[in-house]
């Protein structure tokens, strides 16, 4: 490998704006993000998925035609 040319790694916390701390290696000591797999929705199952058909069921559903 060729000195010089990589970046020092070091400690680094990974912050959640949920208050989740993850510890990892990186070429930052400290990084902030918004969600994490603690607070995300579609990991935690809070997640709402719309199930009702598609555009031709709601256009029906809309104007009732059987």
């Amino acid at each position: 490998m060729r000195e010089g040319i990589h970046p020092n790694y070091v400690a680094s916390k990974i912050i959640c704006h949920c208050g989740n701390v993850i510890e990892t290696n990186s070429i930052k000591p400290e990084i902030k993000i918004d969600v994490c797999s603690k607070c995300h929705p579609f990991w935690t199952g809070s997640l709402k998925q719309n199930t009702t058909g598609g555009r031709a069921d709601k256009f029906k559903k809309k104007y009732g035609i059987a």
